[in-house]
C-alpha cells in the first residue's frame, strides 16, 4: 500500500516538475521576445536621432552659409559673379552632403546590428523553450519509469 502511494506521489512530483520546466521555458522565450522588441524600439529611436542630427547639420549649414554670404557681401565681393565665392559655397554644400551621408550610413549599420541582435535574441528564446520542453519530457519519462519500477 505504501509503495503504491509512494509511486503515485513520485509520478505526480515528476508531472509537476515537468510542468514547471515547460513553464520556465515559455517564460524565457517570452523574455527573449520582449528583449527583441526593446531592441526594435531602440532601432526606431536610432532613426529619429539620425533624422534630428541630419536636421541639425542642415540648420548649421544654412546659418553658416548666411553668415558667409553676409561676410562676402560686406567685403564687397559679388556673390553671384565671384567664382571663388561660388566654389567655396559649392564645397560647403558638398561637405553637408557628405556629413548627412555619414549620418545615414552610421544609422544603417546600427539598424543592421539591431536586427541581428533581435534575431539572435528570438532564436535564443526559442532554443531555451525547446531545451526546457526536452528536459520536461525527460523528467516525465523518468517519473513514469520510476512508477513502473515501484509498481512491479
Amino acid at each position: 500500500m505504501w509503495e503504491v502511494i509512494a509511486a503515485v506521489g513520485g509520478l505526480a512530483s515528476a508531472g509537476i516538475s515537468a510542468a514547471g520546466q515547460a513553464a520556465a521555458g515559455r517564460a524565457r522565450e517570452d523574455e527573449a521576445k520582449l528583449t527583441a522588441f526593446n531592441i526594435g524600439t531602440e532601432k526606431e529611436m536610432n532613426k529619429i536621432q539620425a533624422f534630428q542630427a541630419a536636421q541639425a547639420r542642415r540648420e548649421e549649414y544654412d546659418l553658416a552659409t548666411a553668415t558667409n554670404v553676409a561676410a562676402f557681401a560686406a567685403m564687397g565681393r559679388d556673390i553671384g559673379a565671384d567664382r571663388s565665392v561660388q566654389a567655396f559655397l559649392e564645397r560647403q554644400k558638398e561637405i553637408l552632403g557628405q556629413d548627412i551621408g555619414r549620418i545615414q550610413k552610421q544609422t544603417q549599420f546600427q539598424n543592421l546590428s539591431a536586427d541581428m541582435q533581435a534575431n539572435i535574441e528570438r532564436l535564443r528564446g526559442a532554443n531555451e523553450r525547446r531545451a526546457a520542453n526536452i528536459r520536461a519530457a525527460g523528467t516525465l519519462i523518468k517519473g513514469v519509469s520510476s512508477y513502473a519500477q515501484t509498481r512491479a
